[in-house]
């Protein structure tokens, strides 16, 4: 475990689902329903994914999430479902959907106060992670977001290296937060420092080691 001794962190990059909000109660419901449209207008998929598949896919790569579920079908016709989850998800999201961890806008808001410069590192796609931060009422207090873009960026840890070059930091003054194995190994390929959150989506054992254990998002306020 580690504090934020003599200031050595200068930037907090977040992860989205299972860190600053929950899309557990509308995850099933979109991907049903985008699968549904897509087999209306097909006639393709005999079978949908089970709630708990969708729900353990959560926190991959997009391309990774269609693949897994719908393994059968050709990228470009994932592509064009998760397209229409993506519609929904952020429909939804605007309308009150899904749900914020405790704390959101006053932590992010203290960490701004404190200096730190806040980003994201997250495998969703940029106009969900816009929408959670922009319905959050905390997406001005966050620099310019780096996704993945299946180019130059493919994974999380390609995302932490990005912000490393961006804005010419040491890896160790990034802070990596978050709550599945994808955060952690993108912090660790990196040299960045990993703050766990325990009551994200994550699974028992699933997380090897941490430098700090967040059991509740306004934890962060004790380490920085």
């Amino acid at each position: 475990m580690q504090e934020n001794r003599l200031g050595e962190i200068r930037m907090v990059a977040f992860d989205v689902d299972g860190t600053l909000f929950s899309s557990e109660s509308i995850i099933f419901k979109t991907y049903v329903q985008a699968i549904e449209e897509f087999a209306k207008k097909t006639g393709k998929i005999t079978s949908l994914p089970t709630h708990d598949q969708i729900i353990n896919e959560i926190g991959k790569p997009v391309r990774t999430i269609f693949a897994n579920l719908l393994p059968s079908l050709p990228e470009v016709e994932r592509d064009s479902i998760s397209a229409r989850v993506l519609d929904l998800l952020c429909d939804s999201i605007r309308s009150g959907g899904g749900d914020f961890y405790a704390g959101v806008g006053s932590t992010i808001h203290y960490l701004k106060e404190k200096g730190y410069t806040i980003t994201c590192a997250s495998n969703g796609r940029k106009p969900y992670i816009e929408t959670v931060l922009d319905t959050a009422g905390v997406l001005q207090y966050f620099e310019p977001i780096v996704v993945i873009n299946q180019e130059t960026i493919h994974t999380k840890g390609e995302i932490l290296a990005e912000y490393v070059r961006k804005y010419s930091l040491e890896p160790n003054s990034i802070a990596m937060i978050g709550d599945r194995f994808s955060d952690w190994e993108a912090a660790r390929q990196n040299g960045c420092p990993f703050g766990f959150c325990t009551y994200g989506h994550g699974v028992p054992g699933e997380i090897p080691d941490f430098d700090w254990k967040i059991e509740d998002l306004t934890n962060l306020k004790q380490f920085f």
